[in-house]
């Protein structure tokens, strides 16, 4: 599979170690940066994150910002993208089986390197759960004036 990852500087290491971790497992890694530890804005990160993922130039992404909040919400700007700010493998799982999440994000500050690599592969191995979701899913796409 090829994953987007994108940071600002708060999550460099984190960055680094997933993107290696990915490797390791057979995934296509797209580092979309940053590649310093100078201070940048993560929406700049998020937007370009998805980006990569409402293209198809990624099949899914990780967003990592110190909370994990700020690249979330920015992430999710973009309609085709779902982003699920994530903290444990059950919460990984479940925003593949029912939100078809194909963003995840996790804060630098908040999480350990081993948890954020379980959850990482929760998300990874995870599979939409279709069925009842797929209305659910669909109205995401879709702001509520559209309606």
């Amino acid at each position: 599979m090829k994953i987007a990852i994108a940071s600002d500087h708060a999550a460099l290491d984190l960055k680094a170690a997933l993107a290696d971790a990915m490797r390791e497992w057979g995934h296509e890694v797209l580092d979309l940066g940053p590649n310093s530890p100078d201070s940048v804005d993560y929406p700049d990160y998020g937007y370009k994150l998805a980006s990569a993922v409402a293209s198809g130039d990624a099949e899914r992404g990780v967003a990592l910002c110190g909370s994990g909040i700020g690249i979330s919400i920015a992430v999710n700007r973009n309609a085709a993208v779902r982003c699920a700010l994530v903290s444990d493998p059950y919460s990984a799982a479940l925003a593949r089986e029912h939100n078809d999440a194909n963003v995840i994000a996790m804060g630098a500050r908040l999480i350990g390197l081993d948890m954020a690599k379980a959850c990482l592969q929760s998300f990874l191995v995870g599979q939409f759960g279709g069925d009842r979701h797929v209305r659910r899913v669909e109205k995401l796409s879709h702001s509520p004036q559209d309606s």
